[in-house]
């Protein structure tokens, strides 16, 4: 072989090892971008599944202290009606000692 086939071959060789590396670098930049955008999907994946689940979690902590606050209103407006009730009898009761009393001083008064 001549030197100036030797050189050939040499330049060959270079160029098909620029090619190789920019080929390398096009395929790593490829996979780079791909990681990247599929890193990105499962973050916004998760972040919408850790959502959902959050609302999902309030709902079901509101349907719970809805009936809670039900029970508490049923609970509390019974005792308010015990209340009542009793109050009821005891005016009843006060009235019926008041006018004993009113009476009991205009008797001892005649």
């Amino acid at each position: 072989m001549s030197r100036t086939d030797i050189l050939s071959e040499i330049k060959r060789a270079e160029q098909k090892a620029d090619d190789i590396m920019n080929d390398a670098e096009a395929l790593r930049k490829t996979a780079i971008a791909d990681a990247r955008r599929d890193s990105v999907k499962k973050i916004q994946d998760a972040e919408a599944e850790c959502r959902s689940s959050f609302e999902s979690a309030i709902t079901a902590a509101k349907v719970k202290l809805e009936a809670e606050r039900a029970n508490l209103l049923k609970d509390g407006n019974a005792a308010a009606a015990a209340i009542d009730q009793r109050a009821t009898v005891k005016m009843q009761e006060v009235k019926d000692f008041l006018f004993k009393e009113f009476e009991r001083t205009l008797n001892v008064t005649s």
